[in-house]
C-alpha cells in the first residue's frame, strides 16, 4: 500500500520553495531526508546510514544504505558494517553502498516522513531568516518585546525573534511586553538546539552606534571615537579625537547646550552618566583625561602600569563610587591604574609685616647703640 505519493511530492518541490521562500535544492533535500526516514522505519534499522535520491521529473526514488568494510572474523553491526569477504572487492575502511528502489511507503512510514518534512522545513526557514540577519550584525534595529523571562528578554524583530541575555541588558532598565525597543545585533549564535539572534543594549557598541546617529562629523572623518568603556546603566567613558586642527572633539560630541549627548542619554536612560574625554597618544595625558573629573598631580608610568598621584580631596573623585571611575579609566586606556596620595608640599612660614618692622627697628637700635659706645671711647 502506497500512502506517500512520491510523484506528487516531487511536483510540490517548486510550490513549497516559493511559499516558504527557500531554494528548491533545500526543499528537495528535506523531502529526500523524509523518504530516507520513512524507508528506514519500514525496512531497516534506526542505526542505518540511509540517504534517498528523488527524481523530481519522474517521481521515482531510490535509497542507498552505506556500510563500512571491516576485517573478517570481527564482531560487527550489520546495520552499519560489512565483513571484507562480503564487500565485493572493497578493502577495509572503504564504504559500500547498497541500492534499493522505493516501491511503497506504509502509513507509519508516511507519518514519519510528514514529521521530518514539517520539522526540517521549519529549521530551514529559520536558518534562511537568520542568514539574512547575518548581514545586519553590528547594526541597531527596532523590535517589540514579546516576553520577559528571568534571564532573557525575547524580542520580536518581524521575520525573526532574538534574545537579550541579562548580561546584555542595561542595569536597572524596565522591559515591558509590547513596548518598542532599539537593540544592537551582536551575533548569530548557533548550537545543537538551533540558532539565536543575540541582541544587546548594554554593550559599548550600542553607545557608539547611537553617537554615530547624532554626530554627523564622525561620518565625514572630522572626529573619531577611539575607545569606549562602559558599565551599562551606571557610567560610560568615551575617548574622542579630532582630525582637523581647531575642532574641539569633546564639544562636537556634546553638542550645543548638550543636545547630542542628551539624545543618547534619552535612549539609554538618565541614570547612566557619560564622560566624554579627549584621546591622546601621550599616555600620561590620556590617563589624566580618562580619570576626569578628578584633578591629577602626577602620573608615573611603567609599561602598562600607572601610578596616579592626587591630593586628598581628589582621591575619592579619582576612585569613584565603588571604584567605578578608576576601573573604567583602566578599561578605556588599557593601563592598570593605582591611585596614590600625593605628599602635601611644605608650607612656608608666613612673614608678619609687623614682626618684620619691629625686627628692623631693633636692628637699627642695636646699630645706634654700638655707634654711641664707639664715640664715647
Amino acid at each position: 500500500m502506497e500512502n506517500l505519493d512520491l510523484k506528487q511530492m516531487s511536483s510540490m518541490v517548486k510550490i513549497i520553495a516559493e511559499e516558504k521562500n527557500l531554494p528548491e535544492e533545500t526543499v528537495l533535500d528535506v523531502i529526500q531526508m523524509a523518504i530516507a526516514a520513512a524507508w528506514r522505519k519500514d525496512n531497516g534499522d534506526k542505526e542505518m546510514n540511509v540517504r534517498a535520491v528523488l527524481n523530481s521529473n519522474t517521481g521515482e526514488a531510490n535509497v542507498f544504505i552505506s556500510r563500512e568494510v571491516i576485517e573478517d572474523g570481527l564482531a560487527y553491526n550489520p546495520a552499519t558494517e560489512v565483513p571484507e569477504s562480503e564487500a565485493g572487492g572493497k578493502k577495509v575502511g572503504d564504504i559500500v553502498e547498497e541500492k534499493h528502489r522505493v516501491e511503497s511507503i506504509s502509513l507509519i512510514g508516511a507519518q514519519t516522513a510528514k514529521q521530518v518534512i514539517t520539522q526540517r522545513l521549519r529549521e530551514a526557514e529559520r536558518d534562511a531568516v537568520l542568514a539574512m540577519f547575518e548581514d545586519k550584525i553590528g547594526t541597531v534595529m527596532t523590535g517589540t518585546i514579546a516576553r520577559v523571562e528571568r534571564n532573557v528578554v525575547r524580542i520580536d524583530l518581524g521575520r525573526a525573534s532574538g534574545i537579550m541575555p541579562r548580561s546584555e541588558q542595561i542595569d536597572g532598565e524596565y522591559y515591558s511586553v509590547g513596548s518598542r525597543i532599539k537593540v544592537f545585533l551582536k551575533k548569530v549564535e548557533r548550537d545543537e538546539r538551533g540558532a539565536n539572534l543575540i541582541l544587546s543594549r548594554g554593550c559599548p557598541e550600542f553607545i557608539e552606534y547611537l553617537f554615530r546617529q547624532e554626530v554627523p562629523e564622525i561620518e565625514n572623518g572630522t572626529v573619531e571615537i577611539r575607545a569606549i568603556a562602559r558599565e551599562a546603566g551606571r557610567r560610560t567613558k568615551i575617548a574622542v579625537m579630532s582630525t582637523v586642527p581647531g575642532v574641539d572633539p569633546v564639544g562636537t560630541f556634546v553638542g550645543g547646550r548638550g543636545i547630542r549627548v542628551q539624545a543618547v542619554m534619552n535612549e539609554i536612560g538618565d541614570r547612566e552618566k557619560i564622560d566624554i574625554v579627549t584621546w591622546s597618544d601621550n599616555a600620561s595625558e590620556y590617563i589624566r583625561e580618562a580619570l576626569s573629573p578628578a584633578e591629577i598631580v602626577k602620573v608615573e608610568i611603567d609599561k602598562k602600569h600607572a601610578k596616579v598621584y592626587v591630593t586628598e580631596d581628589q582621591q575619592s573623585i579619582a576612585i569613584g563610587r565603588q571604584g567605578q571611575n578608576v576601573r573604567l579609566a583602566s578599561k578605556l586606556t588599557g593601563f592598570e591604574i593605582d591611585i596614590e596620595l600625593a605628599k602635601a608640599p611644605e608650607k612656608k612660614k608666613k612673614t608678619n609685616v609687623e614682626d618684620s618692622l619691629l625686627s628692623a627697628i631693633e636692628e637699627n637700635a642695636e646699630d645706634g647703640a654700638e655707634t654711641d659706645a664707639e664715640a664715647s671711647e
